[in-house]
C-alpha cells in the first residue's frame, strides 16, 4: 500500500467564515441547487453532520460517476478546517482503498486561500494513479468551488 499527496491551493474573494458556511456546512443543500448536473443529492446515512458522520452523494448526469460515500473527520468552525474521506464508490476504482482530503480556509486580503490535501490511499504498489489523473479530479471541484464562488458574490446577503 502507498499514499499520495498533492497539495493545492485556490484563491477567493470572499472571506473565509462566509465561503465555509456556503461550501462546508451547507453544501448538501447548495451543491444540488446550484450544481444538478454535478450533484443530483446528499444524503446524511449516519451522524448529525459533524464528525464521524457517513454521507452518500449521488452524482448528476454530468458526472462520469454515480456515487460515492465520505466519511467526515473534522468539522472545525471556529479555524475554518474540513476533513473528510471519500470510502467508497466508483470514484475510487479497484486500486484505492480511500482518498482522504483537508481544506483549511484562510483570511487573506479580505477575501480567502484555501489550501487542500488530498491523500491517495492505495490497495498495493501497483496502481496507475498519476499527478494528472490527481489534478483532473481536481479540476473538477475546482469548478465546483467557483459555482459557489460566483453565487456568493451575486448573493452578498446569502451565508453571512
Amino acid at each position: 500500500m502507498a499514499v499520495l499527496s498533492y497539495e493545492s491551493e485556490f484563491t477567493s474573494s470572499i472571506p473565509p467564515a462566509r465561503l465555509f458556511k456556503a461550501f462546508v456546512l451547507d453544501a448538501d443543500n447548495l451543491f444540488p441547487k446550484l450544481a444538478p448536473n454535478a450533484v443530483k443529492s446528499v444524503e446524511i446515512i449516519e451522524g448529525d453532520g459533524g464528525a464521524g458522520t457517513t454521507k452518500k452523494i449521488t452524482f448528476g448526469e454530468g458526472s462520469h460517476f454515480n456515487y460515492s460515500k465520505q466519511k467526515i473527520e473534522t468539522v472545525d468552525k471556529d479555524n475554518f478546517v474540513y476533513a473528510y474521506s471519500l470510502i467508497e464508490g466508483d470514484a475510487l476504482t479497484d486500486k484505492l482503498e480511500k482518498i482522504s482530503y483537508e481544506n483549511k480556509f484562510i483570511a487573506a486580503d479580505g477575501g480567502s486561500i484555501i489550501k487542500s490535501v488530498s491523500k491517495y490511499h492505495t490497495k498495493s504498489d501497483d496502481h496507475d494513479i498519476t499527478e494528472d489523473k490527481i489534478k483532473a479530479g481536481k479540476e473538477k471541484a475546482a469548478h465546483l468551488f467557483k459555482v459557489v464562488e460566483k453565487y456568493l458574490q451575486e448573493n452578498p446577503d446569502a451565508y453571512n
